[in-house]
């Protein structure tokens, strides 16, 4: 019986996955299209579940219930966008705005909790994805996060706090990157899309 007979998953074929990701306000998504334009069709980005799902109705609460609930739709949400990327770009680098492990840091109580109610774990989901851009917060340094995202709701304080816990679930990952906060927005941009261009020419050759 082959592997793919016995339930395996399939080689990967050089198909990589670079999660894109940071506290709210680091500068991921205009990394991520700047690198798009500059790069052309080798990558494709795969766009935020978050946001598509808060734009379209979900609702941002304290209410812990509805903040799970949220944050499992967005799981499954970002699991199926990323499939269906790779069903219509098979041969191309897939940069994911965000990953799985995301909604570990929203949710309201311990990170284990998170994936052990989707039937996972951090190493599963660490294990999707070839490497990991981390683009630090602005608030980190008591900067302003206010930008062109309508559904960003996060004062600078909170902001700084879910920037350190997404670190923490991402910094074990054996291929991260940090991209430090900077006062130059332009300069912290261009360390970003170097270490991108690094990362995408070694993964494919």
């Amino acid at each position: 019986m082959t592997e793919a007979e016995a339930g395996s998953p399939p080689p990967r074929n050089n198909r990589y996955r670079i999660v894109l990701t940071g506290g709210p306000g680091g500068g991921k998504t205009t990394a991520a299209d700047l690198f798009r334009r500059e790069i052309g069709e080798r990558v494709v980005i795969v766009p935020e579940a978050a946001t598509i799902l808060f734009s379209g109705g979900f609702l941002r609460t304290e209410v812990e219930a509805a903040r799970r609930a949220a944050q499992k739709a967005i799981f499954h949400t970002q699991r199926n966008l990323e499939d269906s990327y790779r069903a219509v770009y098979p041969n191309r680098v897939l940069l994911c705005d965000r990953g799985t492990i995301d909604g570990a840091a929203y949710w309201p109580g311990d990170p284990a909790d998170f994936f052990a109610s989707l039937g996972t774990s951090l190493e599963q989901e660490m294990a999707r994805y070839d490497a990991v851009i981390f683009f630090q917060s602005a608030a980190v340094g008591g900067r302003s996060i206010e930008g062109g995202n309508p559904v960003r709701t996060e004062a600078v304080e909170e902001a700084a706090a879910l920037d350190a816990r997404l670190r923490a679930l991402w910094e074990s990952h054996p291929n991260f990157r940090l991209i430090p906060n900077h006062t130059s927005f332009f300069k912290k941009l261009t360390m970003g899309l170097a270490s991108l261009e690094g990362i995408v020419a070694r993964l494919t050759g």
